[in-house]
């Protein structure tokens, strides 16, 4: 599972040293097509999913969940 930006309080602190929390969360969001950042449980359902008879014939993947941060 490859997570994007994650709203935690990491990523808050990181966002903050970086400048005014405002304008670097606006920059963060700005790189992402669907409009905002993740936050824990999107990284969660991914696991749940992965862990669930759903994904029985899934095999070898690399699951990015990342809100198109890596599409831009």
């Amino acid at each position: 599972i490859h997570p994007g930006y994650i709203w935690t309080p990491q990523t808050e602190n990181y966002l903050r040293d970086l400048g005014t929390l405002e304008q670097e969360k606006a920059k963060a969001l700005s790189r992402h097509p669907i409009g905002f950042l993740g936050e824990p449980n999107d990284i969660a359902y991914m696991v749940l999913y992965l862990a669930s008879d759903e994904s029985k014939f899934v095999t070898g993947s690399e699951m990015v969940v990342d809100g198109g941060y890596l599409a831009v």
